[in-house]
């Protein structure tokens, strides 16, 4: 038997090994779907009546000017025939491709430039896209609203038909496959099968490898005790690495649609471990991940047995009579509400109050307002009632397509068409570890603050009283981020504008809504704008504003600093429940 006889020997057996393996996954596939969870087929899409605005809108910019709908027709065809004949003059003659404007990087690959077949897919891929970007940009007689999620929902088909989604128009998808004997598409169905299997029969692309992290070993590691626990939280009061503190101690809240350790991630840039080192007494609340027991719980829940209930054992803790407060996200938002609350009831509890990434003003919600129309939110609250929380993965899944192309197309991609295992990146692990939400709380914060703007409106009862951003009158510091998808710098501005302090900085970092609030000093990656406090438009603030490379930490610290107090001994846990990251974090119910 030849060399050459040998290795197409072995290239069949193992094609035929693989064919063996598809067939297996197969099965393993069809019984994960079977057990597929059913759910209120409102929340996989928009309502019915944003599609139909849009026809309406589109027809009526023809009948009102049919010349220039045919001209963008014309254009289109022009455009077309000029591709397919450039692919055609290139196949015969080989002559060189047209040049190109900017690189979509969904295009990387040489073959989309070199090939002629590739070429003309991608570019009418991209002339089809264009076109319909042209089209939703002429309709006429549509409320801005309505135009936002028309724009959305329609760029999100546009990106889902993508051809490097799909197997036979990938290039680096084939030329793998081709390269493995088949070898990284039996893989990548194993990676398809397993993340059915772990999310009861849905789809959603693991971010991260499972197995590169364990919470309490590489990642949320800061030393620290558990002082406190109820049935909402978990008070962590992290230990001293400094001689003496601050008298006053900080008092973090973070977001509970998430877990407190993305300030706690690898020691290189942990917020925690870096406000500690700065001579802070630092306490950090971790909130249950609540299962459907907890379906009756409401908002006033979390803010008295929350938020109060911190704020007093911090208190307590230490003995001081005030305490400085952060509020992450939408921890932000509620801390904002409590702090109303105190400042109607008398209570100096809290000296100042930092917001990271807040809004408090819904008035324009920014991307994340596509899915606060009714056709969502009503489905939301009758999924809500069914499951009695509103679980992380409808959660993680909006979000994820706020930003589709990077969460989850590509990593699709990665793992399903290239066979790859997901990444050992601890963003990324963190990202996919999201918790639940009680029903009735979830609800009330849809409805109260997002859609009716209740807080801004001054219309959101804490305990009976409305409370308004007027009554938030304590020195505060508002760090925003300048390509926050979730929550808008802009919208961020106009909340703190709002309220009634007379105190106030903001801060505008570069980046999104985490890289640019976790960006530790040592990396110098991003920096941050200031400027005078929140007042007039956010654009003539910025304008006005001066630009800081680096991080904005130090600049915070100077700040709390100043509204912390001398220096004391650094105050002992007078209770230890057990070590940081403690038990809450690790918790994972039903989704």
């Amino acid at each position: 038997m030849t060399t050459e006889d040998s290795d197409a020997h072995a290239k069949l057996a193992r094609l035929t090994d693989n064919l063996t393996r598809v067939e297996a996954l197969s099965a393993r596939l069809m019984q994960a779907m079977a057990a597929r969870k059913t759910h209120d087929q409102a929340l996989d899409g928009p309502g019915q009546d944003v599609y139909i605005k849009a026809a309406a809108a589109y027809l009526a910019g023809m009948m009102q000017n049919p010349a220039k709908v045919m001209e963008q027709q014309v254009g289109y065809w022009g455009a077309t025939m000029k591709a397919y004949v450039a692919a055609q003059t290139a196949l015969l003659t080989g002559a060189p491709l047209p040049a190109e404007g900017p690189k979509d990087r969904r295009f990387a690959n040489p073959i989309w430039d070199t090939n002629p077949a590739f070429h003309y897919i991608k570019q009418q891929y991209l002339l089809n896209a264009e076109s319909v970007q042209n089209a939703l940009g002429d309709m006429e007689d549509i409320a801005p609203d309505d135009r936002k999620r028309v724009e959305f929902f329609t760029r999100q088909i546009v990106d889902m038909f993508a051809p490097t989604n799909f197997l036979g128009t990938n290039p680096d998808a084939l030329e793998k496959a081709v390269a493995t004997d088949g070898e990284s598409l039996v893989q990548g169905l194993e990676n398809l099968v397993r993340d059915i299997e772990a999310n009861n029969g849905n789809l959603s692309v693991t971010l991260a490898n499972p197995q590169a992290f364990t919470v309490g070993d590489n990642l949320a590691t800061t030393p620290g005790s558990v002082v406190f626990r109820n049935h909402l939280f978990e008070l962590i009061q992290y230990t001293p690495t400094t001689k003496t503190v601050h008298k006053t101690p900080l008092l973090i809240f973070p977001p509970w649609i998430n877990k407190f350790y993305v300030m706690d991630l690898k020691p290189a840039n942990s917020l925690i471990g870096w406000i500690v080192e700065q001579g802070f007494t630092l306490f950090v609340v971790s909130w249950v991940n609540p299962d459907a027991s907890y379906a009756d719980v409401t908002m006033d829940d979390y803010i008295r047995d929350g938020f109060l209930t911190a704020i007093a054992e911090t208190r307590r803790a230490t003995g001081e009579a005030q305490i400085n407060c952060v509020g992450y996200c939408i921890e932000g938002t509620t801390l904002g509400l409590t702090l109303a609350h105190l400042k109607r009831a008398g209570d100096t509890s809290v000296a100042s109050a930092t917001f990271f990434t807040t809004l408090t003003d819904f008035s324009d919600p920014g991307e994340v307002g596509v899915f606060l129309g009714n056709d969502f939110v009503d489905g939301i609250e009758r999924q809500a009632q069914v499951d009695g929380i509103l679980s992380r993965a409808f959660m993680s899944r909006t979000f994820s397509f706020l930003r589709s192309n990077d969460l989850i197309y590509q990593p699709a991609i990665k793992s399903y068409m290239l066979g790859e295992a997901p990444p050992a990146f601890d963003l990324l692990f963190w990202n996919g570890d999201g918790t639940n939400l009680p029903a009735k709380m979830a609800v009330e914060y849809l409805r109260g603050l997002c859609q009716n703007d209740g807080f801004a409106k001054g219309t959101f009862n804490v305990f009976g009283e409305p409370v308004s951003l007027s009554d938030v009158t304590l020195p505060l510091c508002a760090i925003a981020c300048e390509t926050d998808h979730i929550a808008h710098w802009k919208g961020s501005f106009n909340g703190v504008r709002q309220m009634g302090s007379t105190d106030k900085t903001f801060v505008l970092a570069q980046s999104g809504h985490i890289a640019g609030i976790i960006n530790p000093p040592s990396k110098g990656k991003y920096g941050h704008y200031t400027s005078g406090p929140p007042q007039g438009e956010a654009a003539d603030w910025l304008a006005t504003a001066t630009f800081h490379q680096g991080s904005w930490w130090p600049r915070w610290r100077d700040w709390l600093a100043e509204r912390s107090g001398p220096q004391v001994a650094p105050p002992v846990p007078q209770t230890v429940l057990c070590a940081a990251p403690g038990t809450y974090v690790k918790t994972f119910p039903a989704a």
